[in-house]
């Protein structure tokens, strides 16, 4: 493979910062990136070098694998309560393009995605003013008794944080909204846990990452009003990892926001996965005395047993991400209660109320992704999500930084790039083809980010 560093490029284009020796240096150690080292970031003419940083971290955890997996989206309705800005997305009741999916739908898509070799349905949707809480547990049990019928394990991936408060509130036991505190809080995350705890049972395995746009209360009364803010989202999804549920984790950027904006953010999801890691077990400082043991045994983790640290690095030489390891006992035993992934989604103006804005461009898509691999340093991996970056865009994002590529998806209706329909699929064979052409070796992978072993549409996770 290629490295960024070995490419030839016009010498009069090549901007070297060699005031970013320190961040080079801090990069290859595994230390923590400040705010004020993203702004440096952001701010150098040396875009080459910031790419070829995160670059260097995505072959030091991923080493030439890029992963895809086949998926099929499933928007359920797309009558939505709010009105946010940025999203064309939404509709009310009574408009022409408004719809509610039935039960029959699901389980006919349910079918199509076995029947395609899909391992995860995704499953969004607006916020329906009059859909009871019962419809989405039946809902997600639907997708996995169809599933279960037919052999397969289908991985529901559904409901984003937004979505879960909702659903709280629609259930009934979403309380203290309005008092101040950690009584407040205590009261909302009882009635997010309950949720959960309900979809979990009816077949849940993961939660998305969409809803979270940019962690500022500004922003969000600007553009996306109503939608819940920064520490209710960061609530649902450290309830969720208190559960045992994966998360993922977006960032929407390019619009209104600031570029320091995407850097609180950042450090504000990370700060979460610290908590989320150190309860799995991590610690801060990973030691090499124990590297080389096998995956899932006593000591794998490279840690003193019971030890905690305020910082916790992925990206330090020889700590194993959680995917590596087994938590729990017996064959069922998996990773679970942490954030997978940082997708950052780039603003497109398609129609909705922020369409005046141009939205951010290529070089500002690369430097973006960048960044976030750099600045968070214990999210195992980062998706460029083709649907909104485009796939040549993609292919070069994999030697930006990113590791993922998401799936085949089939269809989406969020956002449309250009012109493109709701029909929105790419074959396996192209996937495989694109990641190969850009110099990686392509894995499927399930949810989970462990590897699949196919036998036609017939699919297990690899031992």
């Amino acid at each position: 493979m290629t490295s960024l560093a070995t490419r030839s490029c016009p010498s009069k284009a090549t901007v070297f910062d060699p005031s970013l020796d320190d961040l080079r240096e801090k990069v290859a150690s595994g230390q923590r990136l400040s705010l004020a080292d993203g702004e440096r970031l952001f701010a150098t003419r040396d875009v080459w070098s910031v790419l070829q940083m995160a670059h260097d971290v995505r072959t030091r955890l991923h080493a030439d694998a890029a992963y895809y997996n086949i998926n099929r989206h499933l928007n359920y309705s797309n009558v939505c309560a709010l009105s946010c800005k940025f999203c064309e997305f939404y509709a009310k009741q009574g408009d022409a393009k408004a719809y509610v999916r039935d039960l029959a739908y699901v389980r006919d898509q349910a079918r199509q995605a076995v029947e395609s070799g899909a391992t995860e349905m995704h499953m969004v949707g607006g916020l329906h003013p009059t859909l009871g809480f019962s419809y989405y547990t039946d809902l997600v049990s639907a997708i996995r008794e169809e599933a279960a019928a037919a052999g397969s394990d289908l991985h529901v991936k559904a409901f984003t944080a937004v979505e879960i408060v909702h659903l709280a509130r629609i259930a009934k036991v979403y309380k203290g909204a309005s008092i101040a505190g950690d009584e407040g809080r205590a009261l909302r995350r009882e009635g997010i846990r309950h949720v959960l705890t309900k979809l979990k049972e009816a077949g849940l395995g993961s939660l998305p990452g969409g809803g979270a746009e940019v962690f500022d209360d500004r922003i969000h009364d600007e553009a996306f009003k109503g939608k819940i803010r920064s520490d209710v989202w960061l609530d649902v999804h450290r309830c969720a990892h208190e559960l045992g549920l994966n998360t993922n984790a977006t960032l929407l950027y390019g619009h209104i926001e600031t570029r320091r904006d995407r850097l609180i953010h950042m450090d504000m999801l990370r700060k979460a996965q610290d908590e989320a890691l150190a309860r799995l077990g991590y610690a801060g400082v990973a030691s090499t005395e124990t590297s080389s043991q096998k995956p899932g045994t006593q000591g794998h983790l490279g840690y003193t047993p019971g030890s905690r640290a305020d910082v916790i690095t992925l990206t330090r030489p020889g700590t194993p991400l959680p995917e590596h390891v087994v938590f729990g006992q017996g064959k069922s035993a998996a990773p679970g209660g942490y954030y997978q992934t940082i997708i950052p989604l780039p603003f497109i103006p398609d129609g909705c109320d922020l369409e005046h804005l141009p939205g951010p461009g290529g070089a500002e898509n690369y430097r973006t992704l960048a960044i976030a691999r750099l600045m968070l340093d214990n999210f195992p991996h980062v998706k460029a999500f083709w649907i909104m970056q485009t796939l040549p865009m993609a292919q070069v994002m994999l030697q930006s930084g990113a590791d993922d590529m998401d799936g085949t998806v089939v269809w989406y209706d969020i956002t449309h790039v250009g012109a493109a329909s709701t029909h929105q699929e790419v074959t396996t064979g192209t996937l495989q083809r694109l990641i190969r052409e850009a110099g990686f070796r392509p894995v499927e992978r399930d949810t989970l980010y462990r590897p699949i072993v196919r036998d036609g549409k017939r699919w297990s996770v690899a031992t």
